[in-house]
């Protein structure tokens, strides 16, 4: 017979499933919430569906990710041209191991910080793409050296050049080093040409550095609209980067690799030199992609799928043709987000930890507690805001990725 303790409880968990969201009861009111965390730790994703997620929080479409990471593996193979993919757009192990596990020969990095994440966590062909212009950067990459020969990284100036020799010397260290040269981007790499070649050489002849050739950046052409302006601009950015490539041949310096590229600019930069690609927004994409056209669509870019959402929840509705979200400034809202499948819904801002959706045709049927996916505008930034991915196949979560170095400042 039943106690009427548990008779009450059995009641009190019955109104509150009714009393719930209709997306949210069906699992909430058997979803143990006080587990979440241990559940997460231990891989345990019985009854983990997009409905009990907290929000905001990141979520992959599994069979979108893996088939945008098979569609640049099987470019990179049939071009042919080597991936070397970025992780600024994901800081996250489990992304690059399965780039790597697909055929990239290493990954591309941003910090310093995200260099030692990722070859501590055993990803080889490591590319930092930045030089180390400070103390703490130069012992972190000598160090990091060390431990890892096969990393490597960039110069543009002569003088970082004379440090990291000095610094490699006193190591008894030998640095795996690449010139990076001016591609457009105003905020960094050497003259093309007689500059370019010069420091080359210096590095080629050093005892405490090893050429591993040169990096390009085009970053200006990857969001150019529309395939043909932007194939003009990768062009135009790339011309002195052939020069200098030419030239240093010419004089007989070895030339193993021409880094760079990106994902807008992938299926043209083999043509104007390049010898790998640096992209890395293919694997999740976002709205300001989206929008730079493809080569068969000028007006919306389809190459890739938008694999990764922001999951938010209508909070309040209170206003004609206004609802607020819990996406707010602190999870990196912007105006130029979209609502997947909502398009006549416009995303705002309200405060920082308030977001909007507004609209003037439609959208009469959100409704608070409502959810909804939102393609963010920019992935290297929006990613920085959360701590992990949730993977998702269909509405059932099946795996968390960590997004790597949230511990402390993205640059620590």
């Amino acid at each position: 017979m039943m106690s009427r303790r548990q008779f009450s409880v059995l009641n009190a968990g019955a109104l509150l499933a009714s009393a719930l969201p209709r997306a949210a009861s069906a699992n909430s009111k058997t979803f143990p919430y006080a587990e979440f965390e241990q559940r997460i730790a231990r891989k345990d994703f019985r009854d983990i569906t997009k409905d009990v997620l907290p929000t905001p929080s990141m979520v992959v479409d599994l069979d979108m990710f893996e088939k945008n990471v098979k569609t640049m593996a099987d470019y990179g193979k049939s071009a042919p041209i080597l991936l070397r993919p970025h992780v600024k757009v994901h800081k996250s192990v489990d992304v690059a191991k399965r780039q790597v596990a697909l055929g990239a020969i290493g990954v591309t990095t941003a910090t310093i910080a995200e260099s030692e994440l990722m070859s501590n966590a055993g990803i080889k062909g490591v590319l930092w793409t930045k030089q180390p212009a400070s103390h703490n950067n130069i012992v972190r990459t000598i160090n990091l050296t060390k431990r890892d020969p096969s990393f490597m990284f960039v110069v543009d100036d002569p003088t970082i050049a004379g440090w990291v020799e000095e610094a490699a010397a006193a190591a008894k260290v030998k640095c795996r080093v690449a010139v990076s040269v001016f591609a457009g981007l105003k905020r960094q790499g050497i003259e093309n040409g007689k500059p370019a070649v010069d420091l080359a050489k210096r590095i080629l002849a050093s005892k405490h550095m090893q050429l591993e050739g040169f990096m390009a950046y085009s970053g200006d052409a990857s969001h150019t609209k529309t395939w043909a302006a932007r194939r003009k601009r990768t062009e135009m950015d790339l011309a002195g980067v052939q020069e200098t490539v030419a030239l240093a041949r010419k004089d007989g310096l070895p030339v193993p690799i021409v880094s760079g590229g990106s994902t807008g600019t992938y299926n043209m930069d083999k043509d104007f030199g390049l010898t790998e690609l640096e992209c890395g927004s293919y694997v999740f994409m976002d709205s300001a992609y989206q929008r730079v056209g493809g080569k068969t669509n000028d007006a919306v870019y389809t190459d890739f799928e938008n694999s990764l959402t922001v999951l938010v929840t209508v909070d309040h509705k209170l206003h004609p043709s206004l609802v607020t979200t819990d996406y707010g400034n602190k999870a990196m809202a912007r105006p130029t987000d979209m609502v997947k499948g909502k398009p006549w819904l416009n995303v705002i801002n309200q405060g920082a930890e308030y977001g909007g959706l507004t609209w003037k045709d439609g959208g009469g049927e959100i409704k608070v507690g409502d959810r909804l996916d939102i393609y963010c505008s920019n992935l290297d930034t929006s990613t920085n805001c959360y701590d992990r991915y949730y993977i998702a196949k269909g509405n059932q979560i099946v795996d968390v990725w960590p997004i790597m170095g949230r511990s402390g400042a993205a640059q620590r």
